[in-house]
């Protein structure tokens, strides 16, 4: 925990909740009457509104993208490394806005949340929420914040399918797109990944239908092998190699089924520090989006033509050891982009950090990152003495 906050730092940060009581129709024909949003900002929006930076979070992220709530936090928020003053998002540019989305399980409405209507935990109850759900929320936000275009929607993994639905779905209001570490739809490999994690939650006794709440417990066996398994897709080969190899605990084999390898304990104590914190019927409503996400669909599945009436420039970076979301996937994305004319810089960046590499402040991808994030800043700063 620190005992002086860096001076790269945001600071100590305060969330925010804000109630939305227009109703929300939801692609699954189901409607939320009434909703709240959790919100962070860093930075200050200027005279003219023009400076504002949309964050859209990943699978278990939320609105804590940077800063600290208090100064016995043992470590800020999880985009920490590219969110501060002299950061790539560097809030002495940018006014930043981070919010926990729907369905979510850290203040936003969600399976945690009571129903109005019944007066009971919403569980299993709360509908499924799409990706295209989120935006359709999140344009909302940007209006109940005077917000009239963002300079840039910025996101890594499921934030980059955010972002790409934000450029398809609202194309006038975003200047840049940063699409990161992201893909135009997941493989059946990968919905397989998050199929096999929710049955996991299922067959917990302690699941109950998803009414685990009423019922004072927590499937937490099967949470956490959800995340166990989801922590596996998310480092590459040579980065569990370069951390753990073979490493026994002990260092010797005891020829029995507990933790013997060091492998073992990381994913075992990643698993287990997870169920403290996030909600099973959020996990199951997080994979559900990723596997509905698909964006060409609506296109005669040509994603070109979804890219097509897009208005923003667009900033696609991928990893080389991401077997999650692979560089060809990226890949993918530029060619769309290219094949109708839209602006489109891209970087694959080497790295032996796999999906996760996005969270890492790795030198070559700040820079990249840096850089373009300034020829945003310099489009609004032209004018200013």
């Amino acid at each position: 925990m620190p005992t002086v906050l860096p001076p790269d730092s945001v600071g100590l940060v305060i969330p925010q909740t804000l109630a939305f009581d227009e109703p929300l129709e939801l692609d699954s024909g189901k409607t939320l009457p009434r909703y709240d949003l959790v919100v962070e900002t860093y930075g200050e929006l200027n005279a003219d509104r023009s400076n504002a930076v949309l964050i859209c979070h990943a699978l278990s992220g939320d609105h804590h993208a940077a800063g600290y709530h208090g100064m016995e936090d043992r470590k800020p928020g999880w985009w920490d490394s590219a969110i501060g003053p002299g950061k790539p998002i560097d809030t002495t540019r940018f006014f930043v806005v981070c919010l926990n989305n729907l369905g979510g399980c850290r203040g936003s409405t969600g399976p945690t949340s009571v129903n109005p209507d019944t007066g009971r935990v919403y569980g299993p109850d709360f509908p499924i929420i799409t990706v295209a759900d989120w935006v359709r929320s999140q344009e909302r936000l940007m209006h109940r914040l005077g917000i009239g275009q963002w300079a840039a929607v910025i996101g890594g993994s499921l934030g980059g399918m955010q972002v790409m639905q934000w450029a398809i779905g609202f194309p006038k209001l975003l200047r840049h797109a940063a699409v990161i570490a992201a893909a135009p739809r997941l493989s059946a490999q990968n919905i397989a990944f998050n199929e096999v994690a929710r049955q996991a939650i299922f067959a917990d006794p302690d699941f109950h239908d998803g009414h685990y709440q009423e019922h004072g417990t927590l499937p937490r066996k099967g949470l956490m092998l959800a995340r166990m398994l989801g922590h596996i897709t998310y480092l590459s080969d040579d980065a569990m190699r370069a951390k753990f190899g073979r490493e026994l605990r002990a260092g010797k084999i005891n020829f029995g089924f507990d933790v013997e390898f060091q492998v073992e304990s990381y994913l075992r104590y990643q698993g287990a520090s997870f169920v403290d914190r996030f909600d099973a019927n959020t996990y199951l409503l997080m994979t559900k989006a990723l596997d509905y996400f698909d964006p060409a669909g609506e296109f005669g599945h040509d994603l070109s033509k979804a890219f097509a009436a897009t208005e923003a420039d667009f900033l696609v970076v991928s990893f080389t050891t991401d077997w999650r979301f692979s560089p060809a996937r990226s890949r993918e994305i530029v060619k769309a982009l290219l094949d109708v004319n839209k602006h489109v810089s891209y970087a694959e960046i080497e790295s032996s950090h796999g999906h996760d590499a996005f969270l890492v402040p790795i030198p070559d991808y700040m820079n990249v990152f840096r850089a373009y994030m300034g020829r945003v800043a310099a489009e609004f700063t032209k004018g200013e003495a």
